[in-house]
């Protein structure tokens, strides 16, 4: 009996360690082809890309949860781009993630990529984060994008944000070569059709101290999935500590239900460089509450991008794929001959 007991107390140790043991290894993905620069790209000495100011940055966080879009993602900049060797990409991480099983998962898929980890400390951000309709818009490292001016080298002046969920199918330098005029900080699409005042509560339009922050201001939504940032402006500007504060506002009193969104509109709406909307096909992933399936909107793409509930990779598991998750589904690396936990 004793015996018995001993090999039970084992078995159960065993058991909730393989439960604690994060299920994302460099196996799990299967090696992307080896895309090459066009004869007419620039030659970008190696060691010096990840700072060079000829090099096209890319800014993304990476996670668990979703470092299957993640891997999409790169894939699909590499493959349409005309430079893909002259692109660093700058991945925001978790302080607390395994950062060397994370470069290992990527460099395993990617061996010829040029790429960086920063590690975002979230304990600054976390007690300004209030909850919205979604939990997964909580998350310490949805906020990171707020800080990529801190976090980047200050040798890096520009850089274009992706979020995880996104692909592209186009090349990747157009976008990044927008004019942001002589003040503008940032360029995204831009969405003045959208009802604008329902991004904030009736307690934020009801105090005139707060409302009268749009004054003067032809305030539109813009989607931040999608964003050219100059970093330089950024930083003089700091619109870090300006964003903060609203949500330090918000804290006090609600003034909005969705996430890092509504801090960024709070700045900048009515002040950025519109882009053309092929450049963020945003919604496919549907509302925050449902997740239904969305079609794309009238007019060219060039970026198709989940945000909202559904995640083209969780549909595509649960086999209720809806019809533009195939497109995602030819740019998925995850390896099927290994279980995944999605």
């Amino acid at each position: 009996m004793a015996h018995l007991l001993h090999c039970l107390v084992i078995f159960t140790i065993l058991i909730a360690m393989a439960a604690t043991v994060t299920p994302i290894t460099h196996q799990h993905f299967k090696e992307a082809s080896k895309f090459y620069n066009s004869p007419a790209c620039l030659s970008i000495s190696e060691p010096y890309i990840l700072c060079s100011h000829q090099a096209l940055h890319v800014a993304m966080t990476i996670d668990k949860a979703y470092i299957r879009g993640s891997m999409a993602a790169i894939l699909s900049v590499l493959q349409h781009s005309s430079c893909p060797h002259n692109i660093a990409f700058h991945f925001l991480i978790s302080a607390t993630a395994n950062a060397s099983l994370l470069r290992a998962t990527i460099s395993s898929s990617f061996p010829y990529l040029y790429f960086r980890l920063y590690p975002f400390d979230h304990s600054s951000v976390a007690p300004l984060i209030s909850t919205s309709i979604r939990s997964a818009l909580d998350c310490p490292l949805n906020y990171a994008r707020i800080y990529l001016a801190s976090l980047l080298p200050s040798c890096i002046h520009r850089v274009l944000y992706l979020d995880s969920d996104l692909i592209l199918v186009d090349d990747i330098a157009e976008l990044a070569a927008i004019q942001l005029g002589d003040n503008s900080v940032l360029a995204a699409t831009e969405y003045c059709s959208a009802n604008f005042v329902s991004y904030f509560t009736p307690t934020f339009w009801s105090n005139p101290c707060l409302s009268l922050t749009f004054a003067n201001r032809k305030a539109c939504y813009f989607n931040t999935g999608v964003m050219v940032m100059d970093l330089d402006r950024w930083r003089e500007g700091d619109y870090t500590r300006k964003i903060e504060e609203w949500m330090e506002i918000q804290k006090r009193m609600r003034i909005y239900e969705l996430g890092s969104l509504p801090p960024f509109l709070l700045v900048f709406a009515g002040n950025i460089v519109p882009v053309d909307h092929r450049w963020n096909q945003h919604g496919l992933g549907g509302d925050n509450f449902d997740g239904l399936c969305r079609d794309l909107h009238p007019g060219p793409v060039s970026v198709l991008h989940w945000s909202g509930k559904g995640k083209p990779w969780a549909r595509l598991d649960a086999k209720t794929p809806c019809r533009l998750d195939a497109l995602w589904a030819s740019y998925d690396l995850l390896d099927t001959s290994f279980a995944f936990d999605s």
